[in-house]
């Protein structure tokens, strides 16, 4: 099975998002996914919230955005930066957004396209957030998906239950993080 396609985005696991994940096996987990990529010849993408300082893309009317106090994830904050178990190498695109979806505000469709890529393999905090939004917007610009429902981490666990199980389904195909790097060997 040829990979030059298909490109693995890790979005999101930034230090203030991944230090509320509950669950402690998830960043190695999700450490494991990446590697196994890297080994692969699979691209690997990272993708974060990022604004710039004194927020001109915030939106008072945004409830998601609107309320960030200064300063929040902006170039010095301590907090946007990623996670370092999954930090980009040298070479890695880091994708900046402006809102909930990876396409929001970035450059990230420019990317994929330019690169060749027809396959996304998403990953990210929150599976109601950013990897929702994200399918959403793939399947209508016509990428392959695959979601590595182990691979997202969700505040709320029957909502990340839901999505992998009853609605990611019917755009991508739902696998583990086992399951994805067992089809690279």
């Amino acid at each position: 099975m040829t990979m030059t396609d298909t490109a693995l985005l890790v979005m999101d696991l930034q230090n203030a998002m991944a230090d509320r994940v509950p669950d402690g096996g998830y960043v190695p987990r999700l450490a494991g996914a990446v590697a196994a990529a890297r080994d692969a010849g699979i691209p690997v993408l990272h993708v974060v919230v990022g604004f710039r300082d004194g927020h001109p893309e915030k939106n008072p009317r945004n409830k998601t955005f609107g309320a960030l106090p200064d300063g929040a994830f902006t170039p010095g904050d301590p907090n946007a930066a990623i996670h370092p178990d999954v930090a980009p190498r040298p070479g890695e695109p880091v994708i900046t957004k402006k809102r909930v979806s990876a396409f929001a505000g970035s450059d990230l469709d420019l990317v994929l396209r330019s690169g060749g890529i027809e396959h996304l393999v998403l990953t990210g905090i929150a599976t109601s957030g950013v990897v929702l939004s994200t399918l959403r917007q793939a399947a209508d610009l016509d990428f392959r998906l695959t979601v590595l429902a182990d691979g997202c981490a969700d505040s709320d666990e029957e909502v990340h239950r839901v999505l992998t199980e009853k609605v990611f389904p019917r755009q991508a195909e739902v696998l583990t993080i086992d399951e994805w790097t067992k089809s690279l060997e």
